[in-house]
């Protein structure tokens, strides 16, 4: 057999098992399959409650029936409070970030700028288990001795989605409490409020722009896996209340 023909034999060889291995790709990923749970019921173990212990009171948060669809409700009254699903997601294969929210109310004093105006009545943070190895020596200091306080759980970067009052959608930038949270304006004023909205996002493509600044090396990086995806209604700054609802969260290919 001349090598030609072995070449040609090996490529047929090797295509079935390389379009098996694309075809067993997960195309999606449920992080918060929230329409398979029954409306009343108790809030699956698989959603963990989080809340800052000397911020009281806490949000309510309770799986109800609304417009025909399962969804999870969040009330906030000067209260913030949220509920966490810790999960592995290489966002490098499924970087596209689904889900379905409906906010009642706005928040009049809310300003992401500002310590006192950060509440939202919806937040979807999507968090990631970045290597320490991508910080300076100094920045690594400070983060082990955050995890020796906090716990080795606590995520080293964040994405905080929310529907803000007025600021432009998809406006990009830091927590006013830490640089290691970027707040993402997903929705933004009253136009849909108070009705289902579904909202897509590139999560790869945002985290790439919240923390890759200007440096083209760091731009280049690939995306660290997701950690974790939490759910929150806060509203302990500003003191108002607020309303929202939380449907399914997904992560897909493109």
């Amino acid at each position: 057999m001349n090598r030609r023909r072995r070449v040609l034999l090996a490529a047929a060889t090797a295509w079935p098992l390389a379009r098996l291995r694309a075809q067993d790709a997960p195309q999606r990923l449920a992080a918060l399959p929230i329409s398979t749970l029954a409306p009343g019921a108790p809030l699956p173990d698989w959603l963990e409650p989080f809340a800052f212990e000397d911020r009281a009171p806490r949000t309510e948060f309770a799986l109800v029936r609304d417009e025909g669809r399962t969804a999870l409700r969040a009330r906030a009254r000067a209260s913030t409070a949220g509920l966490v699903r810790r999960l592995t997601v290489d966002t490098n294969a499924l970087p596209l970030l689904d889900w379905d929210w409906k906010v009642v109310n706005l928040l009049k004093r809310s300003d992401p700028e500002t310590r006192a105006g950060d509440d939202y009545p919806a937040r979807l943070y999507v968090t990631f288990d970045v290597p320490l190895e991508q910080f300076d020596p100094v920045q690594r200091v400070l983060l082990a001795l955050a995890r020796a306080l906090w716990g080795e759980s606590l995520p080293l970067a964040a994405l905080c989605y929310v529907w803000d009052t007025r600021s432009p959608v998809g406006r990009i930038l830091p927590n006013p409490y830490t640089e290691r949270v970027r707040m993402v304006i997903a929705e933004s004023g009253p136009k849909r409020l108070g009705r289902w909205t579904r909202m897509q996002r590139n999560v790869a493509e945002d985290y790439r722009r919240a923390f890759g600044g200007d440096s083209s090396e760091v731009a280049r990086l690939p995306v660290p896996p997701v950690s974790s995806v939490i759910v929150s209604s806060d509203t302990d700054n500003t003191g108002e209340s607020a309303e929202a609802y939380f449907g399914d969260v997904v992560f897909r290919a493109r």
